[in-house]
């Protein structure tokens, strides 16, 4: 299994003959200049934490032209089909959980918002747990952390979190290290950081305290790979 980082919170990941892709915000996402473009990509499935522009981002068009498969919650896929006429898709909501010939998702809870760019309402925000390959990728979506947390790190060995740090939108650095001690991951990956003026964070310094505080952090640069 391959997981492939683009900036902000997009990434996908690549296991047997299936494509997976998180939060497609490419077009306009400054990370993704002159590393990956929307047209480059030819995922399989399509996963959405939630509706806002910067992870909604350009699904209509890679969903159109690649006829992927689009699971998020249900309002996101609703709107997915009325306003965009894709038909392809995997309703789920919080706490559910499916299994693909690909592997098994659960679909997390999430502390945020979520409203589509025109301001329809784009339904509860969510994570996912994703096993794959006898592995557990936890992607957290935009949250703070949540007590629920603790759960998941009983339930689950995760082996990878994917992490906000942006702080301002979601968790930042401080408590990015809170939500690694309830999750208690192998590896902590940050998103969701560095896009915009109001997430700018130190990245090398927060990795210096995730590692002070026991957990190992790996940072990656947009259109790196790392397998798993």
């Amino acid at each position: 299994m391959k997981l492939t980082y683009f900036g902000h919170s997009a990434f996908q990941i690549e296991t047997g003959d299936t494509t997976i892709l998180v939060d497609p915000f490419l077009t306009g996402n400054p990370h993704t200049e002159g590393v990956v473009q929307a047209g480059d990509l030819n995922p399989d499935v399509i996963l959405l934490t939630h509706a806002h522009g910067d992870h909604w981002g350009d699904t209509p068009d890679i969903a159109r032209r690649t006829g992927a498969q689009v699971v998020a919650n249900f309002e996101i896929t609703q709107y997915l089909q009325k306003q965009h006429g894709h038909e392809n898709v995997l309703p789920m909501n919080t706490g559910g959980s499916w299994t693909f010939a690909w592997g098994r998702v659960t679909q997390t809870y999430a502390r945020h918002s979520s409203s589509f760019p025109d301001g329809t309402y784009g339904g509860n925000p969510n994570g996912y747990l994703l096993h794959i390959e006898g592995k557990c990728v936890y992607a957290l979506g935009d949250t703070c952390p949540f007590a629920e947390m603790a759960w998941i790190g009983e339930d689950h060995t995760v082996d990878v979190a994917l992490m906000p740090i942006g702080d301002c939108f979601t968790m930042g650095p401080e408590d990015s290290i809170r939500a690694a001690r309830l999750i208690r991951p192998g590896l902590v990956i940050p998103i969701h950081y560095g896009t915009f003026p109001l997430i700018e964070v130190d990245v090398e310094a927060w990795a210096r305290r995730m590692r002070t505080a026991g957990f190992e952090p790996k940072v990656l640069k947009p259109g790196e790979t790392l397998a798993l």
